[in-house]
């Protein structure tokens, strides 16, 4: 049993930081002494299967930006029974998506919590081998990573027999050099196999044959992080952390004009304003909020009357948009919505895959339309164009969620902001008094 000194307590509220002091990663005896890898015994005292019904009822969702129940990811794993062969646990490390920066912050500062994430993970899908796919500009991260899986492999806690048992796991970084496509799932597999990074076609998903045709499942690095404590506290004590329906706690961030930007965990669940107002320090002086992106670059805009909507999943699936990543983006009344928009455009352009039509050449097409309105060149007849290419990049048109996810902003800027593209379009130029920064090629033959 633990020591006093090293129990968790119940009344912990939050799971992801508490070990987080300044910006140096923390170390395993400091991890340990507040009650590191107390999950991990937890977990290896349980057969898998009780592992994953206990994440499931716990209702921990994925934070990597789709929230689907991560237990019930898990189950879809072949069993013993079913198959003996050997399966792997992924996490996706690759963050790229416009706004976000949480998972960063995570890797960092507390390695560890995710090292023992990743072990009850295993544990619960019978893994024994696991990558950490790590977006190739996190130097400093990977640098952390891979200390804290030495001190981890010196104590016993990785390698086999761990901590005495019969599970064995061995976990590798490995640094990605390719585009904001690796962030997809099924690229990602692609890539670590050493192929080209392009999404794959599911139905078979990666759970029954993912990295090299064997069962796979792959978690984002919040998502991870978030076992050590549910494990050791149990799922009621995950349950009440949120304030809403979604249950725990939720790595949050604000970019933007706001006086005080950054990342912060509070409960999910937690209002809109409570984080840009009490957190992020509300408005900088002489800036008005006109609207925001609740999830990051890939979402819908939502408008200040969203405010007091709670940042839960479903709440803002309701309202128009997706949650996301749960780092919003702030637009302010001296910021150029068409200039934004187009910005997030060239960056979606820029990382496709250029596997399917809709993103291949839609993509590239809207940038093309939105420089031209500008820089002054637009037409009514663009807006038209504009709504037409978004509808034709929706959901269930492309192999993966990069296109529809591009769409997001497009379509409810046009709604929102439609008076700022007309304004572009009679003024024959922008009304903010810039132009979008040029192109040095033309970005498609349209």
């Amino acid at each position: 049993m633990p020591s006093e000194s090293t129990r968790l307590d119940r009344n912990l509220c939050t799971p992801l930081t508490r070990n987080i002091r300044g910006d140096a990663a923390v170390s395993l005896d400091a991890y340990r002494n507040n009650g590191g890898y107390r999950g991990l015994q937890q977990a290896l005292d349980m057969v898998p299967e009780h592992i994953t019904a206990l994440v499931k009822e716990a209702g921990l969702r994925g934070r990597g930006g789709a929230g689907f129940n991560t237990g019930l990811k898990w189950s879809f794993v072949p069993g013993n029974d079913q198959y003996s062969g050997p399966r792997y646990l992924i996490c996706n490390a690759d963050e790229m998506e416009p706004g976000a920066f949480k998972d960063r912050y995570l890797l960092e500062r507390d390695p560890h919590l995710l090292i023992e994430g990743m072990l009850i993970a295993a544990s619960a899908i019978n893994a024994s081998t696991a990558y950490i796919f790590i977006r190739g500009e996190y130097h400093l991260a990977a640098q952390r990573l891979s200390h804290a899986l030495e001190e981890a492999h010196r104590a016993g806690l990785l390698g086999k027999r761990i901590l005495g048992r019969d599970f064995s796991l061995q976990i590798h970084v490995h640094r990605s050099s390719g585009n904001y496509i690796c962030g997809e799932e099924t690229a990602l597999l692609n890539a670590l196999e050493g192929r080209r990074a392009i999404p794959r076609t599911k139905p078979p998903f990666p759970q029954v044959s993912g990295l090299w045709g064997k069962p796979t499942v792959v978690n984002n690095v919040e998502t991870l992080c978030n076992l050590p404590c549910l494990l050791a506290l149990g799922a009621d004590w995950y349950r009440q952390l949120g304030r809403e329906e979604d249950a725990g706690s939720k790595l949050f961030g604000v970019s933007g004009r706001v006086n005080n930007p950054g990342v912060w965990e509070l409960p999910m669940g937690t209002p809109v304003r409570e984080i840009i107002e009490n957190h992020a320090g509300g408005m900088q002086p002489g800036f008005r909020l006109r609207g925001f992106l609740p999830g990051g670059g890939s979402t819908d805009f939502l408008a200040p009357r969203h405010l007091d909507l709670p940042m839960d999943y479903d709440v803002i699936g309701k309202a128009g948009s997706r949650m996301g990543t749960g780092t919003l983006m702030i637009l302010d009344d001296h910021t150029c919505p068409v200039g934004l928009v187009l910005n997030l455009q060239r960056f979606f352009a820029r990382e496709s895959c250029g596997w399917c039509t809709p993103c291949r050449d839609g993509l590239p097409w809207v940038v093309e339309i939105l420089e031209r309105i500008e820089a002054g060149r637009g037409e009514k007849q663009d807006l038209i164009l504009l709504r037409q290419l978004a509808r034709r990049m929706a959901p269930g048109t492309t192999f993966c969620a990069l296109a529809p996810g591009a769409a997001e902003p497009l379509q409810s800027s046009l709604k929102l902001f439609l008076n700022d593209y007309l304004a572009h379009i009679v003024q024959r130029g922008c009304p903010y008094g810039h132009s979008a920064r040029p192109q040095s090629e033309p970005a498609c033959a349209h």
